[in-house]
């Protein structure tokens, strides 16, 4: 398999790492903006480099994508960059008859009248919107395959597969005990995301209302996390699993609930009130006092340390998993099926700190079903729709394997 790898950030560079102890893998061109940030992942392959070559690109220019898959010979695109380009990166693969494969889906837009009740434009509706082209063209745009969503949602189809007859309930839930030494404030993600999905109106999905939507960090409840993590309060937010689980999984109610914590609500809440969260440029003045356009967003993100360089000040782990309630056999059942990681381990084996590694793990063992024939389809898809015991076991080949938890 030839992959077009845009994106050489954290979790684009954990996925060279994870890619280059694979045998799938025939090339992987890694692409950036930054060229040097691309040569950078991969000098840090050392010997395991051979089957990897760095360029140059921009991830708005949809025609310059198109020409590169189409010259490197690329049998499929992964994107490892944020939201923003996930349109022009999944129509340049499917105008070059690639394959494509992301973490996280185009974005939604809050509804204009009413954004706390009712749906605007969801998660992953441009992506759906074109579904009929990728079935017709027989090519596949695996949507959505990181660790959340991703990992959570083939533990759903699982679930529902081999453990439950009937499902009332799905509920991701994501926890951590991770600590940064000698930062207040240090987000183990990109910030950019995190205030996308924090501050936008969390999605529910109820068999009889369909989609909708409620206020920002709703619905808080503590949740035990295993392995030692403990309780964490999680609340509501915007993710895809929502948008994604019930087009293929019978439930009666799927949330998404992410364990923040008051202090990181608190400084999320204080962005928003100052107008920093926002992506529309404003103009200000440079050093030189030119005016210059500069969006809010992106001056946090530019503040902030950037997270693929926090794993020698982290310690701790974090956890990704899907909680499910309903019925088997005429009894009820309630389990937890999660993924953790520790963040000493990742950092030991592979150089990437674990949040990061957790992200990038589940396209690599995708892409590895997919060249091997395992996995295949076309279409827009999302992880659900596809068997996962294949993925569940491939992932514990990788080192890192699944847990489920009895709950009663």
């Amino acid at each position: 398999m030839r992959v077009l790898l845009v994106g050489a950030g954290g979790v684009g560079t954990a996925v060279t790492r994870i890619a280059a102890r694979r045998d799938f893998l025939a090339h992987m061109v890694v692409a950036d903006v930054d060229p040097g940030r691309a040569e950078a992942a991969l000098a840090a392959l050392g010997e395991r480099r051979a089957r990897f070559s760095a360029r140059q690109l921009d991830a708005c220019d949809q025609e310059a994508v198109r020409r590169l898959l189409v010259d490197e010979r690329c049998d499929v695109l992964l994107n490892a960059t944020d939201p923003r380009f996930v349109m022009p990166l999944f129509r340049a693969a499917l105008e070059a008859g690639a394959d494509y494969v992301d973490m996280a889906m185009s974005l939604s837009v809050p509804h204009a009248s009413h954004p706390y009740q009712e749906c605007g434009v969801k998660l992953g509706d441009e992506q759906f919107a074109l579904a009929r082209q990728w079935e017709q063209s027989g090519r596949l745009a695996l949507v959505g395959m990181g660790v959340e969503p991703g990992l959570s949602d083939v533990f759903a189809r699982y679930a529902a597969d081999e453990l439950f007859d009937d499902i009332e309930e799905i509920g991701v839930r994501d926890g951590a005990d991770l600590r940064v030494e000698g930062y207040g404030f240090a987000p183990s993600f990109s910030i950019w995301t995190t205030i996308e999905e924090c501050l936008n109106p969390p999605v529910v999905w109820e068999k009889d209302r369909g989609w909708f939507t409620t206020a920002p960090f709703s619905e808080p409840e503590v949740f035990e996390f295993p392995e030692g993590i403990g309780a964490v309060e999680c609340v509501n937010v915007e993710h895809e699993e929502v948008l994604l689980i019930p087009r293929w999984v019978d439930a009666g109610r799927v949330t998404f609930k992410y364990g923040l914590g008051g202090d990181f609500i608190a400084r999320l809440k204080t962005l928003r009130e100052l107008g920093l969260d926002a992506t529309a440029p404003v103009t200000v003045r440079d050093a030189d006092g030119r005016a210059v356009q500069v969006a809010p967003r992106d001056v946090v993100a530019a503040c902030l340390p950037d997270p693929a360089g926090l794993g020698e000040r982290m310690t701790g782990r974090t956890c990704a998993g899907t909680w499910v309630r309903g019925t088997k056999d005429g009894a009820p059942r309630e389990v937890y099926l999660y993924h953790v990681v520790d963040n000493q381990w990742s950092m030991r084996e592979y150089g990437s700190q674990a949040v990061l590694w957790q992200t990038a793990l589940n396209p690599v063992v995708a892409l590895e079903l997919l060249a091997t024939g395992v996995w295949s389809g076309r279409g827009v898809l999302g992880p659900e729709a596809l068997a996962p015991r294949p993925f569940l076991d491939l992932l514990g080949e990788y080192g890192s394997p699944w847990g489920l938890r009895e709950e009663r």
